[in-house]
């Protein structure tokens, strides 16, 4: 018997399944946070193009009630183009003395990469974005 014993105590035999056990949760919600986030950058760099590329087609707006229409024409048809839901988009457009500044706001609670979001610190779930064209008068 006790031969036994010592011959178990010596046995390395099946080392790497419980040392990959004891790792492996961990790794699994390392690679959850990494594609949370990646996904969020990813939508954070659509809404940051999608403020600017409106700001800029506003620029050919007559008057400041055009270039408020063109913006947000741009905004509606173009976040279809490139992925996100309309109906996740919401903008604000400023015209002043100063300038044109969009600012756009998507709701990424609902995006299908933020499923994961519980299982790692997540990103925030409304990403916000502002462009500024100067000297639109």
């Amino acid at each position: 018997m006790t031969r036994t014993f010592a011959r178990l105590a010596t046995d390395r035999g099946g080392a790497s399944a419980v040392e990959f056990a004891l790792i492996a949760p961990v790794l699994l919600l390392m690679m959850c946070g990494t594609c949370v986030y990646a996904v969020w950058f990813l939508l954070a760099v659509s809404v940051q193009s999608l403020a600017v590329e409106s700001a800029r087609a506003s620029l050919a707006g007559l008057d400041d009630s055009e270039r408020r229409t063109l913006a947000e024409a741009f905004i509606q048809k173009r976040a279809a183009q490139i992925g996100l839901p309309p109906s996740h988009v919401t903008q604000t457009v400023e015209i002043d003395r100063d300038g044109t500044r969009v600012t756009v706001r998507f709701d990424a609670s609902d995006h299908p990469a933020m499923a994961l979001k519980h299982l790692a610190p997540a990103p925030p779930d409304i990403i916000e974005r502002t462009a500024v064209v100067a000297g639109t008068r």
